[in-house]
């Protein structure tokens, strides 16, 4: 991170510089430094520039000119979901950041960050990724600026952006340009069909495209191409004036995701044509443990003085695998991690927890193994390898008969970990699935309940109204009760006092002031806890967002009810109507439904009645 650490180690110039808007942390959890790891592991000189001040110039000089390229990432947030709250007001905190302390990264940080470096260094090529690339890398609606973007590498004066999890290609351009190939060759769009051997590309005329990569291309040379085997969406033009094509158009790349089946994409803007390359393959069980055994130091980079608090919920934690086949509309998992499950072997993570026993601090608590489903661990369907994931179907309907559900890899994995010497308690931190637990033997939820729950479980229902849960793709409210009733059978049986905590979610499309009181009135009922609720926020290249904004569910092409405003407000105060703070609002949307009787002091109303004066205010 500066030239004193560099003078340390012996070099004089870096291979590779990384900026990016969060602190500099060493884990495994942070994209920049797992992505540094590999290029390092690869042979490459890496820095990197952590929450540069993009007012002047010099942060972003002081590592010099990168011999081979840029990597310009906002951090592991988008900077606007980190800038601001679902009302849109300024955070005034920001976990990723010393301290705590906000302000350090500006809004769109990908765009200025990259604006900045391509002024002072014009011939470095620069490369995006990150969440915030990921996500943006089609025209897309913007909930700060409620408008409809162009794609981020149209703004961005990169020359390629890398999606979903980028260390394959990162380490395969980086390859190519210390080749002596410029930016040209990276964006060649000859397809040669076999290339198992990276080191001998000097023999080749030409380069591949790079799966799991975004190019631009001027829109004269798209034009004089042939665009056989491209899916040519709306153009920004047509989907910013137009909803219904903005939906075509997100159904369209939506179904292009899959790394076997699916097909490269192009959209035309203004001024230069976005072509997305089909995804990255998955990595491989090898491929995927070698990420994560990779040296990392778990901890802020020794030139802070304060801590990061993004840290300490993750130091201890392990990522035992990547992948979500659940496809709920509100996840951007979809176009990210993508739908086929990678998992760790039970070895690499065995291992893995053996060196966190010798690391400073630990106390012998692993505090999550997991990913973005805890107990989708090991998980497989038949049809992944040839096939990939289904485009008419999501694996969690009614439970697809191709997918193996079996949680016996994991509770073998678990049993493992709590054997180590040093661990004292093994913890799934990260969130179930609770209609997969159903679906497999009550060994796993026997163990998970004796052993793994720290006196809380994690789960997310989001909502209990059928059709709300439906355009969500989450489970029916029977399957969560029966969840719920099989969880206290367990505990009861154990002897233990353990409870779930659910999450809901307020002002999802679809989602009617009607069904937010059918939730309350739920959450009363069956004595729920609900501090921790979501109000939900479109992000970029979501179903759920491109609904908010369109007013239409893309799959379907039917209307589907969206709620702005003060009906948000509603909604989200009706999740939590035993705040004082939320009585005149709670009111309101009981007046506003004909639930006047939920008004009162009887047991089952959600608000008292009080006089006249005191429920105007």
């Amino acid at each position: 991170m500066s030239l004193d650490e560099v003078q340390a180690i012996g070099f004089t110039q870096f291979d590779i510089v990384l900026v990016t808007g969060d602190a500099y942390v060493d884990h495994p959890s942070f994209g920049t430094a797992l992505v540094g790891r590999m290029l390092w592991d690869a042979g490459y000189k890496v820095g990197i520039i952590a929450q540069p001040d993009w007012k002047s110039d010099t942060d972003f000089k002081k590592l010099g000119q990168p011999r081979l390229f840029f990597s310009v990432t906002s951090g592991n947030v988008d900077s606007m979901v980190n800038n601001y709250t679902p009302n849109k007001k300024k955070r005034h905190d920001d976990v990723y950041s010393p301290s705590g302390t906000g302000g350090l990264r500006p809004n769109r940080a990908a765009i200025v960050y990259t604006d900045k470096l391509h002024a002072i260094f014009p011939d470095t090529p620069i490369v995006l990724g990150g969440i915030e690339a990921s996500l943006r890398r089609f025209a897309h609606y913007d909930y700060w600026s409620d408008s409809v973007r162009q794609s981020i590498l149209a703004d961005a004066p990169a020359d390629i952006l890398v999606f979903g999890m980028g260390e394959r290609q990162v380490v395969e351009i980086a390859r190519r340009l210390s080749l002596g190939k410029d930016t040209n060759d990276l964006t060649d769009l000859t397809d040669l069909t076999n290339l198992t051997n990276l080191t001998n590309l000097t023999n080749l005329t030409n380069l591949t495209n790079i799966p799991g990569t975004v190019i631009k291309l001027e829109l004269k040379k798209w034009r004089a191409m042939g665009h056989d085997g491209y899916i040519e969406l709306p153009s920004f033009t047509e989907v910013s004036q137009d909803k219904e094509l903005y939906a075509r158009a997100f159904r369209l790349h939506y179904q292009n995701q899959d790394p076997i089946r699916g097909r490269p994409v192009a959209q035309q803007h203004p001024k230069t044509v976005i072509v997305q390359n089909k995804p990255a393959m998955p990595l491989s069980t090898t491929e995927l443990d070698h990420v994560y055994e990779l040296p990392y130091t778990r901890m802020e980079h020794p030139s802070y003085k304060k801590s990061i608090p993004a840290l300490a919920p993750v130091k201890f934690t392990i990522v035992s695998h990547r992948g979500c086949f659940a496809s709920c509309s509100f996840c951007a998992l979809t176009h990210h991690q993508g739908r086929i499950v990678q998992s760790r072997s039970i070895e690499s993570i065995v291992s893995e927890v053996e060196r966190l026993v010798q690391m400073p601090g630990f106390n012998g608590i692993v505090q999550d193994v997991g990913g973005p489903t805890a107990n989708m661990y090991a998980m497989n369907c038949s049809r992944w390898e040839t096939e990939g994931a289904c485009v008419d179907k999501i694996c969690t309907h009614s439970l697809c008969k191709s997918l193996d559900t079996s949680h016996e890899q994991q509770v073998e994995l678990l049993r493992l970990l709590r054997k180590i010497q040093g661990v004292k308690k093994v913890f799934i931190g990260s969130g179930i699935r609770y209609d997969l637990v159903l679906a497999d033997s009550p060994g796993y939820l026997h163990d998970l309940c004796e052993h793994h729950v720290s006196g809380q479980l994690k789960v997310a229902p989001e909502h209990v109204t059928r059709h709300v849960t439906d355009i969500m793709y989450k489970p029916s409210r029977e399957v969560f009760e029966e969840f719920m009733r099989k969880f206290k059978e367990v505990n009861k049986e154990l002897g233990k006092e353990q409870y779930l905590i659910p999450y809901f979610m307020s002002g999802h499309p679809g989602c009617t002031v009607e069904d937010m009181v059918e939730l309350a009135e739920y959450i009363r009922d069956n004595d729920l806890y609900t501090e921790q609720v979501q109000d939900f926020t479109p992000t970029p290249m979501t179903a759920s967002t491109c609904m908010y904004y369109t007013g239409i569910n893309p799959f379907t092409m039917e209307e589907v009810h969206v709620a702005k405003g003060k009906e948000k407000r509603i909604q989200r105060a009706l999740m939590q109507y035993r705040d004082g703070r939320n009585y005149r609002l709670v009111y309101e949307g009981l007046k506003m439904v004909g639930k006047e009787e939920l008004i009162g002091n009887e047991w089952q109303c959600l608000v008292r009645r009080r006089g006249r004066k005191n429920e105007r205010t």
